[in-house]
């Protein structure tokens, strides 16, 4: 399992635009068969900071997920939100070992 965070900073102004499209993403990316889950989670403190939990069988899942159509369309349209470039930390899963996701 590969697993993925996504961390995003948005503008205060797209914050509900912002979650509109991402769950839209979110629901359609636990569909695909190498997403084992996909969490949208959202900072208490900050309500304009996001982090996206990934959650991949293999490496080549990561690369079909930004090949769909939903993935393009939530990347295009969440650009112009961001208040600055999103980033990503990449982890590998050790524990629980056979999580079954």
């Amino acid at each position: 399992m590969l697993v993925v965070h996504v961390d995003v900073h948005v503008k205060p102004e797209s914050i509900d635009a912002f979650i509109a499209a991402t769950l839209e993403n979110a629901r359609n990316s636990v569909q695909e068969p190498g997403i084992a889950r996909f969490d949208v989670i959202q900072d208490q403190a900050d309500p304009a900071h996001f982090v996206l939990v990934e959650i991949y069988r293999t490496v080549e899942d990561t690369v079909r997920h930004k090949e769909t159509a939903h993935y393009v369309a939530w990347r295009d349209a969440v650009a112009p939100m961001m208040a600055a470039p999103r980033t990503s930390v990449k982890y590998t899963n050790l524990f629980p070992e056979d999580a079954g996701w």
